[in-house]
């Protein structure tokens, strides 16, 4: 670790978000551990601090651009840069396919990104070397719904998985535009893990998905920018 970097995660009160908190805390970082739920939000960061980790509440609604802004100007203050932004909070329960069903969805899974992003870029600009994580899924790779025995095939998934495939657009144009800056920007998929998106039939475990993240999360100044990958190396976009 360099000098005691600032990170923020979004959607922490539980799950992957609260899990990827916990692990960058434990490294040493000073962690924001945002949620929108403010009692479920604090009371999971007083479980996380506990253990003595520096990590800190602070209410966001990653829809809103107030919240956003609220939360940027209070980083300004207290620690004037963002080293770490991993953009956390996502939605699926109840996904569908209607137009109604996908823009809830891209509320929260992409424009909820790009409203919190855009939010924070001048503090990761004012960081050495910044990190942006954005959670996606394999159920966003254009090339795995490509096939004839496509598992997108169900139109139950059209918001979910469109949702993220919009999302992995926006990882490419922010890693390419930021790229002079020395921010990297890229999405991991953590695999299906076993949370409330999925109402805990997942296959894998929080600590499991959480592994990709942080990894991105902690790269050295010579790591990549504007890949989409999981455990196992890159997914196809």
């Amino acid at each position: 670790m360099r000098e005691k970097e600032i990170a923020l995660v979004t959607g922490t009160n539980k799950g992957l978000g609260r899990e990827i908190a916990r692990r960058l805390a434990a490294m040493g970082m000073t962690v924001l551990a945002t949620a929108r739920d403010e009692p479920r939000g604090r009371s999971a960061v007083a479980e996380l601090a506990a253990g003595g980790a520096e990590v800190r509440f602070a209410v966001l609604d990653v829809t809103d651009t107030d919240s956003a802004a609220a939360v940027a100007r209070r980083i300004g203050a207290e620690y004037g840069r963002l080293d770490v932004l991993v953009n956390n909070a996502g939605v699926a329960a109840g996904a569908g396919h209607t137009a109604e069903e996908m823009r809830r969805l891209y509320e929260t899974n992409v424009f909820g990104v790009v409203t919190v992003t855009n939010a924070l870029l001048p503090l990761l600009r004012r960081a050495p070397t910044a990190r942006i994580v954005n959670m996606s899924s394999t159920m966003g790779s254009l090339a795995l719904h490509a096939g004839p025995n496509s598992p997108g095939l169900d139109l139950s998934h059209l918001a979910y998985s469109s949702s993220k495939t919009a999302l992995n657009a926006v990882t490419l144009l922010y890693a390419n535009h930021l790229r002079a800056d020395r921010i990297k920007v890229n999405a991991v998929c953590p695999g299906y893990v076993a949370t409330d998106l999925n109402q805990h039939s997942g296959i894998r475990t929080v600590e499991q998905g959480a592994e990709i993240a942080v990894r991105l999360a902690t790269l050295d100044t010579d790591g990549p920018t504007g890949t989409f990958v999981d455990d196992n190396g890159a997914v196809a976009w």
